[in-house]
């Protein structure tokens, strides 16, 4: 049995999971991801977070500082982005600069985790979970590079990887819908919308609660439904745009390709021309020269030269 009626998960973030009474949902979903239990601090403004006029929800996020002073950035994306992963790595740049202050030193860089839940299918692979981080590797012997005692105490880590930035990538339509542990009914319900009844998922409980749709206010629902309606048509115009391009681009190749077949073809038939022209010649050639001409004749007569002669004309 699934509890229905739930509120969009991109939606909520822009709307409801700002509210600090509502951080155990996101502390919820980073907890089951990240394998540790995390408490959010405050939400930072980021790139896209701020309230603006645009509602169409093809992508949103979330800057999160947690208790342990590190920036996570939650990034849900519905719409198709072909430079995506770029843009990823744009975001966690951008974080870095932004925190870093004049004459600051490099160990008080924040530790950055990129969190991406994508809508669309991001790259090749057959897993609905990647995480992505930065290892060394020697080239000769192969052996991973650590940090050295020192280093360890400035850095509080005994890894390398955890001071650099770390990515997450979910990809939401990939998963099968049939939850394994705690994280995929996360994923399952940002597939569906759905809680799973009896769900241990740290913050389903309270998405349950807190993201009934019939628990919104009169004007929360109408700016849900127009923010649905509004998500809706965007979609509809770049799968509309998707197809009238997939179309125009058979067209040309269709064009491109006549026309390529008839140059080629032309070229064909003056290549066989000039073959059929020289063939008649040696024909000639072979004739004139079984009736005692002389060579240099032969070559005035034909338009072939003397060596093309000797090599062709039988003297048997």
């Amino acid at each position: 049995m699934v509890m229905k009626n739930l509120v969009r998960f991109d939606w909520a973030m822009k709307r409801l999971l700002r509210n600090k009474a509502n951080f155990g949902i996101l502390e919820g979903l980073l907890s089951e991801l990240l394998g540790e239990d995390i408490k959010i601090d405050q939400i930072l403004e980021s790139e896209s977070n701020k309230q603006t006029g645009d509602n169409k929800m093809n992508r949103v996020d979330l800057l999160v500082q947690d208790s342990k002073g590190e920036l996570i950035i939650i990034v849900v994306q519905s719409s198709y982005m072909q430079d995506y992963l770029m843009r990823m790595l744009f975001g966690t740049s951008k974080l870095i600069v932004d925190f870093m202050d004049m004459g600051m030193p490099y160990t008080k860089i924040k530790k950055i985790i990129s969190l991406n839940i994508v809508y669309f299918d991001l790259g090749q692979g057959s897993d609905y979970i990647y995480h992505g981080t930065t290892k060394f590797v020697g080239l000769n012997n192969h052996d991973i590079l650590n940090l050295s005692k020192q280093e360890q105490l400035v850095y509080k880590t005994e890894l390398i990887d955890k001071i650099y930035p770390e990515y997450y990538i979910i990809r939401v339509n990939k998963f099968n819908q049939v939850a394994k542990n705690t994280l995929d009914e996360w994923i399952q319900f940002l597939k569906t919308e759905n809680v799973q009844e009896g769900t241990m998922a740290k913050g389903l409980i309270e998405a349950r609660e807190k993201l009934d749709l019939l628990k919104l206010t009169r004007e929360e629902r109408r700016e849900y439904e127009r923010d649905l309606s509004n998500w809706r048509d965007n979609e509809t115009v770049l799968g509309s745009n998707f197809t009238a391009g997939e179309l125009k681009g058979l067209e040309k190749g269709k064009e491109i390709g006549i026309a390529e077949g008839i140059e080629k073809g032309i070229q064909i038939g003056e290549h066989n021309k000039i073959e059929f022209a020289k063939e008649k010649a040696r024909e000639m050639a072979q004739k004139c020269f079984n009736k005692g001409m002389d060579i240099n004749d032969i070559s005035d007569l034909t338009g072939l030269t003397i060596e093309e002669l000797s090599f062709f004309i039988k003297t048997d």
